[in-house]
């Protein structure tokens, strides 16, 4: 039986769950793991006081006692609206969601619905550095993976004047991922202005906007502030997808909430 995946190659290490195996080894006393959520300092995940309540009442609801999974017709669209700091009125009927495992559920599902559906070219843009597993989870999803300059490395801050040349320089209608706020790796963000230029530049070359954003409050310090980006895309006339993870800004790693 094992003949049959004896041509099955592995995987990449993920670099963060190394650090993570190396934060258990250590006997240091005093050590902190910033690798992955934020932790208190007896090293256990934090969950966020607003989000308990919701928590003790779908647990005490639950036949089983496992978190339950809401069926999508129950996943209420002002619900993120509500985040999103958006007015109803501003999306109409435009709204499509769905719940996902976390932030990486949340971008294949929707590499997956752009190889599928997406009339333009089934390509994405990635920023230059980003998050170590989007090139996989995109070409897993059936897209081919590009770069667009983001990070410069001499200045130790955004390469604007690059982003946007190769937004221009893209083929009609290409996919953009673009971190919402709080960029992973690098910590760098456009400033509002700049949102607006890139919206223009993608709105001109028909590309299509995806925004990752696992962060949101993080950035600024205020959800609203940090959720400009994709108000001002939608207000816009953009049609973005927006893959969403509340593991990190709500302590919700278990729950893999998306």
């Amino acid at each position: 039986m094992s003949q049959k995946w004896d041509q099955s190659s592995d995987l990449n290490s993920d670099n963060k769950l190394g650090i993570t195996e190396a934060f258990k080894a250590d006997s240091f006393k005093e050590k902190i793991n910033l690798g992955l959520a934020y932790q208190m300092m007896q090293v256990n995940p934090t969950s966020f006081p607003p989000s308990e309540p919701q928590k003790t009442r779908s647990f005490k609801q639950s036949s089983t006692k496992n978190m339950p999974v809401l069926p999508v017709s129950q996943i209420s669209p002002r619900q993120l609206l509500s985040l999103l700091m958006v007015r109803d009125q501003v999306l109409s009927d435009r709204l499509v969601i769905t719940q996902s495992i976390s932030g990486t559920g949340a971008l294949r599902i929707g590499g997956a619905f752009l190889a599928r559906f997406y009339p333009g070219a089934k390509k994405i843009y990635i920023p230059t550095p980003s998050w170590a597993n989007h090139a996989a989870v995109f070409k897993d999803s059936g897209l081919e993976v590009e770069k667009y300059r983001y990070y410069n490395k001499d200045t130790i801050g955004l390469d604007f004047e690059g982003l946007i040349a190769d937004i221009k320089a893209a083929p009609k209608g290409s996919a953009f991922l673009l971190h919402a706020c709080a960029h992973n790796p690098t910590g760098v963000d456009p400033t509002v202005e700049q949102w607006k230029e890139i919206s223009n530049a993608i709105k001109a070359g028909e590309h299509y906007a995806f925004f990752d954003m696992a962060y949101q409050g993080f950035a600024s310090g205020d959800t609203d502030k940090d959720a400009f980006p994709i108000r001002h895309f939608i207000e816009q006339g953009h049609n973005p997808c927006l893959a969403q993870s509340f593991a990190k800004n709500m302590g919700l790693y278990g729950e893999q909430a998306c």
